[in-house]
């Protein structure tokens, strides 16, 4: 997680009532996965679009939509690799989707949140461990993580002992909507 961290945490959820768009500058998807026995890979992808909303009750619905073809690991063959059919198959499916369906989170702002992840066009659950600051009333920053093995979502490719398990750090920052 990063360790900036901004002003404010919010008390409620409802206190956060209103619609929120992502700000794409601000926001990434990180990824690290164990490679070959005992190395390590990173990488990152840009978060294109994303959108939330907070009704009175605290109930909570949005989007994260994530450009598969930006994957970047600092390794440009690897990264061409990544984009073939034998993992994100780019050409067929442009997309990774975040549909958030669900937050439990509580003072400070640490909780879950609840989802479901489309990658490839398979569409599974996934819970996050979050946390939620603002900045301030019109700024939400969202950090979320899980692990995730990526054989769930049809991509099992590997080589040389490299890892299907895969830890995934989300930054979101949502600006509200007057």
């Amino acid at each position: 997680m990063p360790t900036e961290a901004p002003a404010e945490t919010p008390r409620t959820i409802p206190e956060l009532a209103g619609n929120w768009t992502l700000d794409p500058a601000r926001s990434t998807v990180r990824f690290r996965t164990k490679a070959l026995w005992v190395a390590s890979v990173n990488g990152a992808f840009q978060v294109t679009d994303g959108s939330g909303t907070v009704d009175a009750s605290g109930r909570v619905s949005g989007r994260l939509t994530i450009d598969a073809g930006s994957i970047d690991t600092k390794n440009k063959r690897r990264d061409e690799h990544l984009r073939d059919d034998d993992f994100l198959g780019i050409g067929t499916y442009p997309q990774i989707i975040f549909d958030l369906t669900a937050a439990e989170l509580s003072s400070p702002g640490t909780g879950t949140i609840d989802g479901d992840l489309t990658i490839r066009d398979v569409c599974r659950p996934l819970r996050l461990l979050a946390t939620m600051q603002t900045e301030d009333e019109r700024v939400l920053v969202l950090d979320a993580q899980a692990e995730i093995n990526r054989s769930d979502w049809s991509i099992s490719w590997a080589k040389m002992g490299a890892g299907l398990k895969n830890s995934v750090t989300i930054r979101a920052t949502f600006i509200r909507q007057r």
